[in-house]
């Protein structure tokens, strides 16, 4: 485990998801003050949801600007616009609807009834991805020689499956072995729907900060193999490492095989 991994223990998924909220409204917070806008990666799934809910039920997060926040999702399920499915919409009716963002700062990924198939959504993607990049590069004076491929991620949230995926990167899969490129379209998902967009371990990994939040007794045997170091071919979750610094952010339930010299606690 590196030395930027940081393991909180919560007693309930509710005070994870509230405490992860506030986590995310101070870090944004932060981040404005530094710079003036932020960027988030959001992340489906129970816990996913639950925390962006508590972001908008949270006093708090009246202090951030959210007019200038930019919104990104790790994944997305390839359904039409509006299956109740997507991580998009759940986001928009948990937070992104309540909170006066600008809309063209909120990237969603291609739905099946407006592009082709999946090479074209990831495709999209990329190319939202790089055109922010460049934007953020030409308008930075200590700008690297060329643009990257990704804009700067300050937070990216993921969530974790019971077989240790993260985003829509499978074991065994050829999504997350997946490189040189950001964003890959995923058939045959062994989790329903089985077509999905997602960003790779690549562009995951620019993240400044990767925040896992996982939650329930069936995570447990995941987490700890997450945090063995495993092989990401395996356990793709051990491969998830921001640059400044990677929270593994969980209830009582889903830490159970972790070492308790390991953990601090958030009640």
């Amino acid at each position: 485990m590196t030395r930027n991994v940081r393991i909180t223990l919560h007693p309930s998924f509710d005070v994870l998801a509230a405490t992860t909220a506030a986590r995310l409204i101070t870090r944004l917070l932060d981040v404005q003050g530094e710079r003036g806008e932020a960027t988030v990666v959001l992340t489906g799934g129970s816990v996913g949801i639950a925390t962006l809910k508590a972001v908008a039920q949270s006093p708090a997060r009246l202090a951030v600007d959210w007019a200038k926040v930019n919104f990104w999702f790790g994944d997305e399920r390839f359904v039409p616009a509006a299956s109740p499915d997507r991580n998009a919409g759940q986001a928009a009716a948990a937070l992104l609807d309540h909170i006066g963002v600008d809309r063209a700062r909120v990237h969603e990924m291609a739905a099946s009834d407006v592009v082709a198939d999946l090479e074209a959504a990831a495709a999209d993607y990329t190319a939202q991805l790089a055109a922010a990049a460049r934007r953020e590069w030409e308008s930075d004076d200590d700008s690297p020689e060329s643009a990257p491929a990704v804009p700067r991620f300050d937070v990216l949230l993921l969530g974790l499956g019971p077989d240790a995926h993260i985003a829509s990167l499978f074991p065994e899969m050829s999504g997350i072995r997946s490189q040189g490129v950001p964003v890959v379209g995923v058939a045959n998902s062994p989790k329903p729907p089985p077509w999905r967009v997602s960003l790779t371990l690549d562009a995951i990994n620019t993240a400044l900060e990767i925040w896992i939040v996982v939650a329930g007794a069936d995570k447990a045997a995941a987490v700890g193999l997450g945090l063995a170091g495993a092989n990401p071919v395996q356990v793709p979750a051990s491969g998830a490492h921001g640059v400044n610094k990677t929270m593994w952010l969980l209830d009582q339930e889903a830490a159970a095989k972790v070492p308790e010299q390991l953990m601090r606690r958030d009640s």
